[in-house]
């Protein structure tokens, strides 16, 4: 089932991706976790970078495109990621994730390389020109590479219009965010990122959605539903332990390792193992903080 793009809207958790004991993608726990993940009535689900897609090889991100749509789209719409280190591997990968029903891709730009407006543009625009399916352009700079122009941005959304939707993600995400809405007349169609941690300011500056991590969809929908309900009781609530949460995760590897251990720790994952070389662990304080915010956040969403 296709989606217009203006149902592409709410909360679009990123799933992590399951690993078995030698490093191959566990499908039964994928299937598993995104069951639950719509389960939480989330709007959608997301294939990206916390799903470790930059530690796979391009058969398998075909594969995992391939296992997400199969197991997502029947409850809703699934984004793809397909940014890669040049134009021809992201166009390859856009049209396969559209040709196994992905309702939209999302593409970071190259991380290797800098380079100018001229050639992001280019890029951006081969994979409009490629595929039918909504682009998400997504500024992923608050992890890997330099931030991108916002005329840039602009200009994309002015030649393709709503088949154009932001994620930006560069540092301070707020400004940022505003200067996008501002440059495009407030037509530009946002999605925010950062697990969540400034949902709440980014909401009041005219997002669409949010896509944190697949870890506690629970407590995102419930906050996401609060704003719309302008319920600031509520708001704050919840708010206040998710951002904490959140702080705790300050790289993407980080992100990854604490996520997964609240997918084993509610029973989604049989593990939580991560693919290697990995440059951080989560020492057993830090579990420990991790698990009681999550208590704090589970008591604030059930009152």
């Amino acid at each position: 089932m296709q989606y217009p793009p203006e149902a592409l809207a709410g909360v679009f958790p990123v799933f992590q991706t399951p690993f078995d004991d030698n490093d191959d993608i566990d499908a039964a726990a994928l299937a598993a976790e995104i069951e639950w993940v719509y389960a939480c009535e989330v709007d959608g689900i997301v294939l990206a970078m916390v799903s470790e897609v930059l530690r796979l090889s391009t058969e398998e991100r075909r594969h995992l495109a391939e296992l997400s749509c199969g197991l997502g789209l029947p409850y809703g719409p699934v984004i793809i990621s397909v940014g890669a280190e040049s134009t021809k591997v992201a166009v390859d990968l856009a049209r396969h994730a559209e040709s196994v029903g992905a309702t939209a891709v999302m593409a970071i730009p190259p991380v290797s390389v800098g380079v100018p407006d001229s050639e992001l543009s280019a890029y951006y625009e081969a994979l409009l020109a490629a595929i039918d399916v909504p682009v998400v352009v997504q500024d992923a700079s608050g992890y890997v590479g330099r931030p991108m122009s916002i005329r840039m941005q602009a200009d994309l959304l002015d030649a393709y219009g709503d088949r154009v939707l932001f994620k930006p993600e560069a540092v301070p995400i707020g400004p940022r965010l505003s200067e996008l809405r501002d440059a495009t007349d407030g037509r530009a169609r946002v999605f925010e990122g950062s697990g969540g941690i400034a949902l709440v300011d980014n909401y009041r500056r005219g997002i669409v959605g949010t896509m944190p991590a697949g870890d506690t969809p629970w407590a995102l929908v419930a906050l996401w539903r609060a704003l719309e309900a302008g319920d600031e009781a509520r708001i704050e609530a919840i708010a206040d332990p998710l951002a904490r949460l959140v702080s705790l995760m300050d790289s993407l590897d980080a992100f990854v390792a604490i996520e997964k251990h609240l997918l084993v720790a509610q029973g989604i994952f049989p593990s939580a193992r991560r693919r290697g070389p990995v440059g951080y662990d989560p020492d057993a304080e830090t579990l420990a903080e991790v698990d009681r915010l999550v208590g704090r956040l589970r008591e604030a969403v059930d009152a």
